[in-house]
This record gives C-alpha cells, structure tokens and sequence, in this order.
C-alpha cells in the first residue's frame, strides 16, 4: 500500500514538554526521542508524531483537530488517563457506533478515547 499522500506525521503544542512527555508514558507507555530541549517525537504509537514547545494548545473549543484514542476497556483507560494526571473535560458519554470521553493532558491540548463496546 503506498503511503503517497496519506497523513503520516502530526505535530502539537506543549507549553510543558517535559509534562507531556511524563503523562503520554505514564498514561499509555509511550517512549519518546529528544531533538533539543524544545521537539521530541513518538515514532510508534499508531500515528507518527511529536510535540513543540509552545505557549499554544489545541483543543475543539478553539478549533483544533480532535485525535481519538480506541481503547478495548474504555472505564480503565479514563482511569489509568486520570491517574497520570490528565482533567476529564468530558465523561464517558454514547453516540451512535460507541463511547467516549474527552481529556486534556498537562500542556493543555484535548484528546479523546472511544470504544465501540
């Protein structure tokens, strides 16, 4: 399958890296690789990505992209994203095809996670 003009690299703010990084591993075991003291990237974690240091954060309520997380067990990852420190914006709530919450991470960008039982 060629990768020819399909997405293949996401970028976000963090005007905390270093908490970011902590909550990403913590949360959801990501490993990251340090370019300077202000980009690291995640080469592995489904998409390829990183984050930049930047007093910006991307979240609906101001018009950034929504990246959704799928979770098998919906009930322990809210968990597990409570405990490494994330604010749940928006409980697990239905919609047509699954369930899903929203979540803000330490350098205040908003990701969700949805399960489709």
């Amino acid at each position: 399958m060629s990768e020819h003009e399909k997405i293949d690299y996401v970028e976000f703010p963090a005007t905390d890296l270093e908490a970011t990084k902590q909550f990403f591993n913590k949360a959801f075991g990501w490993k990251f690789t340090d370019y300077g003291p202000e980009y690291c990237d995640f080469p592995d974690e489904g998409l390829k990505g990183g984050f930049y240091k930047s007093d910006k954060k991307s979240t609906t309520k101001t018009g950034g992209a929504l990246i959704i997380f799928y979770s098998e067990d919906l009930e322990a990852t809210m968990e597990k994203v409570k405990n490494a420190g994330a604010e749940i914006v928006q409980d697990i709530f239905s919609f047509p095809g699954g369930r899903r919450f929203h979540f803000i991470e330490p350098s205040g960008n908003e990701f969700a996670v949805w399960s489709d039982n």
